[in-house]
């Protein structure tokens, strides 16, 4: 494409946005609606998901040894356990360890009890692995490999709560595929009609431009840049209002609502908004773009 072509083809585009004013302000409004819900409902859902992946990260699967298991095979079984593909960490507890700890819970104020255990450890055989994920629902997999672990005698996991947050996981998962297909549709429809209005303003003119030798795609390029500066300016504009408006609220929780900000660490805007921007602006332009090509095949027939 030749440089006087490139400059000529964005010119038409944004002279088209400006001809048909009304109808782009109101594509632009449509767009911003939808990508300011889509970033809305990006930044609610980002926050749950670090909810429940942090209450993930607390779930553990635990081992217990066979009696009188040698310290070299606890050693081994732990890097086994270490090589699984599913396991995030994993933290050994010996015998030792395990009756201090509970005696500081259950004998807490009756020392003299505890002491009568003096030399003679009631958990000798209570040596572990807490094992954590890095999918919790990858559990039912990793529990399946441990139990055939030769030196393993019982596995406990937290099956319920396994379940349950995956369930939950899933659940994000289709009410976010559901609002996101729901606006693109409609952001779509709104910049196929405003195209569709700029064809028919222009079919004369379009017309004389085929006649004379001009080729499809030097007819419709500037139809596609217009759905894209449509799409682009309706992503930029709300992400500017959700970036003010995070803080804003994330700081109004937090100082009106103490027990919310006690339950759940929000993230920092910085954090939500290095993968909103670059996904909302290529909604953005991939909606203008889709919707701009979509009406220029159907009506575009000069």
């Amino acid at each position: 494409m030749r440089i006087s072509t490139f400059f000529y083809t964005i010119k038409q585009g944004l002279v088209n946005i400006w001809k048909n004013k009304m109808f782009s302000l109101a594509s632009i409004a449509t767009m911003t609606a939808c990508i300011f819900l889509f970033g809305l409902f990006y930044s609610i859902v980002t926050n749950f998901q670090a909810m429940v992946k942090d209450a993930e990260s607390g779930v553990a699967v635990t081992v217990f040894f066979d009696a009188g298991i040698s310290e070299q095979r606890i050693e081994e079984i732990g890097d086994l356990i270490k090589q699984c593909v599913e396991v995030s960490h994993c933290e050994y507890t010996s015998a030792d360890e395990a009756w201090e700890s509970f005696k500081d819970v259950y004998f807490d104020g009756n020392e003299d009890a505890a002491s009568s255990f003096a030399g003679d450890n009631p958990l000798a055989n209570l040596a572990s692995y807490s094992i954590y994920m890095n999918d919790i629902s990858m559990q039912s997999t990793l529990v399946t490999y441990l139990e055939s672990i030769d030196g393993i005698r019982s596995v406990k996991q937290s099956e319920m709560v396994a379940h349950t947050l995956t369930d939950f996981n899933s659940l994000i998962g289709y009410i976010s595929a559901g609002i996101i297909l729901i606006l693109l549709g409609v952001a779509v429809f709104l910049i196929s009609n405003t195209i569709t209005v700029g064809i028919s303003v222009r079919r004369e003119e379009i017309g004389i431009m085929k006649l004379i030798g001009a080729t499809d795609y030097f007819v419709r390029a500037p139809f596609v840049v217009e759905g894209i500066v449509i799409g682009l300016i309706g992503a930029a504009i709300p992400l500017g209002i959700l970036y003010v408006l995070y803080e804003k609220i994330i700081l109004y929780i937090g100082d009106k609502f103490k027990f919310i900000s006690n339950m759940i660490q929000f993230l920092s805007v910085d954090q939500v908004f290095h993968t909103l921007v670059p996904v909302a602006l290529l909604l953005g332009v991939g909606i203008g773009f889709i919707g701009s090509r979509i009406t220029i095949r159907k009506h575009l027939k000069v």
